[in-house]
């Protein structure tokens, strides 16, 4: 069965969709999960929890209240429309958006893990080498959180491909705009199109499969590497 050109631009979307998401994931994750790390604030559990919000919320409550947020009355659209910007849903940013609030977990918590992992240990010596704190994360800290940046942006791509209700909420089903292939496979399934269903699903389960391959090859070679 042959992709229909509708099929193609789902696809190429839902994986521009993703790995715009991914980059900016990693950039906003990062700090997070260092400060996650590091402090001794009474604030942690709270931001931990707003953090780990995606893993349980249903995505079609999140994606309602972004919707609201983002609307023309939500503090969100009321500030998009006096930067001259215009309302998010419906739009590639509103979606870009709203990805990046619901995969979050999936980037700062491995990220979070890796940085735990290393110890006080590899610092205090950096410390006794006169190794500014700056130094001592860009020289010792992102270097051995490695694999928890591949775990994260391995994760944070897949998840942020397969999603399907927050994108409905929020992106809605505009062709070449919106629609990415999770939208394009219930497209198909409403109009009893199952065989393009077919072979978009067994795309997404190829798709899956190759990425936790990945995943747990990449863990195998890292737990090598260490031992």
């Amino acid at each position: 069965m042959m992709l229909s050109d509708a099929d193609i631009g789902a696809i190429w979307l839902s994986l521009k969709l993703a790995s715009v998401v991914t980059l900016l994931l990693l950039f906003i994750g990062t700090p997070i999960a260092w400060w996650l790390v590091n402090t001794r604030s009474r604030w942690k559990a709270v931001v931990s929890a707003v953090v780990a919000l995606p893993l349980i919320l249903p995505p079609t409550v999140l994606g309602f209240y972004l919707l609201i947020a983002m609307g023309p009355q939500g503090p969100v659209g009321k500030l998009t429309q006096s930067l001259g910007i215009g309302l998010l849903p419906f739009t590639f940013p509103g979606l870009v958006v709203a990805s990046l609030l619901y995969s979050l977990p999936f980037v700062v918590q491995p990220i979070q893990n890796a940085m735990q992992a290393i110890g006080a240990r590899p610092l205090e010596v950096a410390a006794t080498l006169r190794a500014s704190p700056l130094d001592r994360f860009f020289s010792v800290v992102l270097p051995l959180a490695k694999p928890g940046f591949v775990t994260a942006a391995i994760l944070g791509f897949a998840h942020t491909i397969g999603e399907f209700g927050i994108v409905l909420m929020i992106g809605g089903n505009i062709p070449d705009e919106t629609r990415m292939v999770s939208v394009q496979i219930y497209d198909h399934v409403e109009a009893l199109q199952y065989a393009q269903a077919h072979a978009l699903s067994g795309l997404m389960v190829v798709f899956a499969f190759v990425v936790l391959l990945g995943l747990y090859l990449s863990q195998k070679q890292q737990a090598s590497i260490v031992r």
